[in-house]
């Protein structure tokens, strides 16, 4: 199946670090015909970090899909019923909105995009990247797995030895999996070697 001519909403959360690596994937989607509406948390648009600042990472996003940044709530929700997507990427997924996430917290555009689109009946892609997949947020992980219409890239361990709690998704596997979403199958294996 073609992504051509796919509405597909990509939502940026907090973990800073992996920014650089998950852009070019909302390239390739471009590539592949997609229109591409890019979300950002507060936390994103609002924190300057070593890997970068907020304000240049969301004109990083408006410069590659020709869109303004949707940052509030109020602009999210008409991705709902009246501006539908047909799948919502969260790319990075931090642990904590992933806890928000599983729990029906909506306190960030992202996330109330997401949610819209669950309402619709609609897929959601995650791509985690957290510290705490495999301790206390692990209870999430599993929740939203089990959940109908959300869809994960494969992940696994990055580093198993020093950080034995954190899951990184491949990235490189986001095209490949919102394409399986669409047709409403988890693209396999989702438990990967990532280190």
């Amino acid at each position: 199946m073609s992504l051509k001519g796919k509405r597909i909403g990509f939502g940026m959360t907090g973990s800073h670090c992996t920014y650089e690596e998950v852009v070019p994937y909302v390239e390739q989607l471009i590539k592949e015909g997609a229109e591409v509406i890019p979300l950002v948390t507060y936390t994103v648009q609002n924190t300057v970090t070593r890997f970068g600042d907020g304000i240049d990472w969301v004109k990083t996003l408006e410069d590659i899909t020709g869109k303004k940044v949707i940052n509030s709530i109020v602009e999210a929700e008409p991705l709902g019923p009246k501006l539908p997507l047909d799948c919502m990427v969260i790319a990075p997924l931090t642990g904590n909105s992933m806890s928000k996430f599983a729990n029906a917290l909506t306190d960030s555009p992202v996330l109330m995009a997401a949610k819209a689109t669950l309402r619709n009946q609609k897929p959601v892609v995650v791509a985690i990247s957290t510290n705490d997949a495999l301790g206390l947020n692990g209870m999430n992980l599993m929740k939203l797995m089990a959940t109908k219409n959300i869809y994960f890239v494969p992940f696994g361990q990055d580093d198993p030895y020093k950080k034995p709690n954190s899951l990184v998704a491949k990235m490189e596997f986001i095209s490949e999996t919102i394409t399986a979403a669409i047709e409403g199958k988890q693209l396999q294996p989702v438990l990967v070697a990532k280190y």
